[in-house]
């Protein structure tokens, strides 16, 4: 009787060890099963170096159609590497991942796209049969794309410092519009071949004009012209609507006819620049007018 006893007051005692045990193991394996946690970048910071790469390899893909004279190819890769550009910029500005790696990122990849490789474009279509100076419209189209983004690049530090209406402007034409520009010739002998409108294609493919828009562009790239950027452009509430409906015209054409629609938009670009100086121009004279009365407010009597 008194070893009955004794087991049946040892029993709960072992049954509460092996559950105190139990309890221990289980926390054991709590502690096993929690994960470290991974130092690093957020995902949504690379999307925009992303897209860069993914712009920088379609113009390199371009200049590879170039080689192989497939130049319907090259300039469909080229118009969506402007379109990518167009998009990582404002990307990284939403999801709060721009830096200076990506700032420079950008930068080498437009020269590529926008500096050499319209230049390797524009040879192989028309230059390369011109003669021994032939080369030289590519070599100073590039220079001076690279000149105008080392140029934007130096002038991003100081760029607090610009007056408030000068934020709306480029300082010389942008590489992606260069680029657009410096191709007219392909975009105008392109749709040229569409038409079978032979003078018109043969003359797209003699040195003169491709020599013309890249020298031309080159210079306006270097130049100091004040250039609408449209980043923070107000679109007034009277011309929304038909903003919209041109946008929508435009990309029916740009798909139905896209050479006609690049080409024209090159006209067109070529046209706004009179009308952006002028603006510069207005704003900068009323800025001016401004701080004069400021400054006589200010003036002891």
């Amino acid at each position: 009787m008194p070893d009955q006893h004794l087991a049946q007051t040892r029993a709960p005692q072992g049954a509460g060890g092996y559950a105190a045990a139990g309890k221990g193991q289980r926390r054991r394996r709590l502690r096993r099963r929690v994960r470290t946690k991974i130092k690093g970048t957020s995902f949504n910071r690379l999307i925009p170096n992303i897209l860069t790469m993914l712009g920088l390899c379609a113009g390199l893909t371009g200049m590879r159609f170039a080689v192989d004279g497939r130049f319907q190819a090259a300039a469909i890769a080229l118009v969506i590497a402007a379109c990518i550009d167009g998009l990582d910029g404002r990307i990284a500005r939403l999801l709060r991942g721009s830096t200076r790696f990506g700032a420079e990122f950008d930068s080498l990849s437009d020269f590529v796209c926008f500096g050499v490789a319209p230049s390797f474009m524009l040879y192989f279509w028309a230059l390369r049969e011109g003669g021994r100076y032939a080369f030289l419209p590519c070599l100073i189209f590039t220079v001076c794309m690279a000149l105008r983004l080392a140029r934007f690049n130096a002038m991003l530090d100081g760029e607090e410092d610009k007056p408030k209406y000068a934020s709306n402007f480029f300082t010389g034409v942008p590489a992606p519009a260069g680029a657009g520009l410096a191709l007219f010739p392909l975009f105008l002998g392109l749709e040229a071949e569409k038409l079978n409108i032979d003078w018109l294609y043969h003359l797209t493919r003699l040195p003169y004009m491709p020599s013309f828009t890249l020298i031309s562009t080159a210079l306006l790239l270097v130049s100091t012209l004040p250039v609408w950027s449209f980043k923070n452009f107000k679109v007034p509430a009277k011309y929304v609507l038909p903003v919209m409906l041109s946008t929508g015209i435009y990309t029916v054409i740009l798909v139905a006819d896209p050479w006609a629609a690049l080409a024209a938009a090159g006209v067109i670009y070529m046209l706004l620049l009179p009308l952006s100086r002028l603006s510069f121009s207005r704003l900068k004279k009323a800025a001016e007018d401004l701080q004069e009365d400021v400054e006589d407010e200010d003036a002891p009597a």
